[in-house]
Parts: C-alpha cells; structure tokens; sequence
C-alpha cells in the first residue's frame, strides 16, 4: 500500500503517518481509535483546489492535519498541540 490511496470514494493513509502526526506510538493509536478517542473527517477541494484532499485526524489535545492531491502525494502537513488543554470545539469541525 502506498501511503494515501484512494480507493472507491474512500481515503485510505497509513496509520503511522497519522501516528507520528499526532504524536503516537501505532499500538497506541490503534487502541484509542477503537475507543473513539482518535476522530478524523476529510474535505475535497474545489475550485482552485480542486483535485485535493485535506485529511484532519483529532485526538484529546492535538490536530493533525495533511493535504494531498490526487495521486496522494502529500503537499503538506501540519499539527497543532494544545498541551494539557483539550481541543476546543472550532477545532473539531470541517473547514476549521
């Protein structure tokens, strides 16, 4: 598998991007996704950024966020710690 593929409709990334983008080990993002604790909502682009994808991964205290195009290649990547402070709710929204 490469990294991000598209695959009908669906994104599929590969879970230690999100991992290290979120600051996790694997075994650990795996266990808080299974308890709902990781959420993640993707956006296609239109207009001018039509042809692109931004994924956004969540979990109590940090966004992690990677825009791709679409042959999955990934253009950019950001993540953004709230240290001891949860999420505020703007964040956990599409468009956000």
């Amino acid at each position: 598998m490469k990294p991000i593929e598209f695959e009908n409709g669906a994104v599929q990334i590969d879970a230690s991007i999100v991992a290290k983008g979120l600051g996790l080990t694997l075994p650990l993002l795996q266990k808080e996704m299974r308890a709902g604790k990781i959420t993640s909502f993707a956006e296609r682009g239109v207009d001018a950024d039509s042809g692109r994808h931004r994924l956004t991964f969540l979990s109590e205290h940090r966004r992690f966020r990677v825009v791709v195009d679409e042959t999955g290649a990934i253009i950019q990547r950001s993540a953004v710690d709230f240290g001891d402070s949860l999420l505020p709710k703007s964040v956990r929204k599409a468009g956000g």
